[in-house]
């Protein structure tokens, strides 16, 4: 356990690329690419970024987790000269750590605007929330280098917007604005450029006024039951339906309700 502590904070010495912010008061983390003007994500801070994503989890001050960027664009996609530096074995691992908002039990919501090319697309994709702008544009342009998304990015697209839509993204290296990317059930919001941190702030505020029980509960069930059938899917449903029930969270909604007052959530 010592050995895995000392090599995250080896890993995590000097950040490359992004930053951190907490604010205990709003119970919320920030997670910022920063590397301006197109915020290139590095080959380095995909691994760095999985080990904060897993050190955000682990923190009972941070209920909701923002993955956001600096000046115009969100990301314009990887260093394509990494890939190429790289070894086959540390390429396979991408898609791992570009997925860790999607493992991270607590809501993650990436705010997207301008370029959100490549991976800065995928690391959106594995998020809970997508607020998009009318600036942004979505793409995995890789068919440009002869080459496939290879960080989750075609499979979970897939899962949202079926094969047909996908092929007519990923094939034709296609971007797509962010108005019709909310038409399609990729963004889950649309917004005015200049909206976009009040939006993201107003969704921070409104997750966090549920209980982080039950909130973890819900994205946990989703993500198994994504690809099981119905009748298992049920059952787990009513598996963690009946876990809540024994919650003091729920206790607590109950008697808010009939109290006619807002709930307070501790999480237990």
């Amino acid at each position: 356990m010592n050995q895995l502590v000392h090599k995250a904070q080896k890993l995590l010495a000097e950040l490359d690329g992004f930053r951190v912010e907490i604010s205990e008061a709003d119970s919320r983390a920030d997670i910022i690419l920063d590397r301006p003007p197109f915020n290139i994500v590095s080959m380095l801070q995909r691994e760095q970024l999985r080990v904060v994503f897993e050190a955000l989890d682990d923190d009972p001050k941070v209920r909701v987790i923002v993955v956001r960027a600096t000046g115009e664009h969100f990301s314009s996609g990887g260093d394509i000269k990494g890939f190429i530096e790289s070894s086959p074995e540390h390429v396979s691992k991408l898609a791992w750590n570009v997925a860790s908002p999607a493992r991270c039990s607590k809501p993650v919501i990436a705010a997207n605007r301008g370029y959100c090319f490549g991976v800065g697309f995928e690391l959106s994709l594995a998020c809970d929330f997508r607020i998009a702008t009318q600036t942004t544009l979505y793409a995995l342009p890789e068919q440009k280098l002869g080459q496939i998304p290879g960080s989750g990015g075609s499979v979970r697209l897939q899962k949202m917007v079926g094969i047909g839509r996908t092929k007519d993204i990923v094939m034709r290296s296609r971007r797509i604005p962010g108005a019709q990317a909310y038409d399609w059930g990729i963004a889950t919001e649309c917004v005015a450029d200049c909206d976009l941190e009040t939006a993201t702030d107003a969704l921070v505020r409104e997750l966090i006024a549920f209980s982080p029980l039950a909130q973890r509960t819900a994205k946990k069930l989703l993500n198994d039951t994504e690809d099981a059938p119905l009748s298992i899917a049920i059952e787990l449903e009513g598996h963690s339906y009946s876990r809540l029930r024994s919650s003091e969270d729920f206790r607590e909604g109950v008697e808010a309700f009939h109290e006619k007052r807002k709930a307070t959530f501790t999480g237990n």
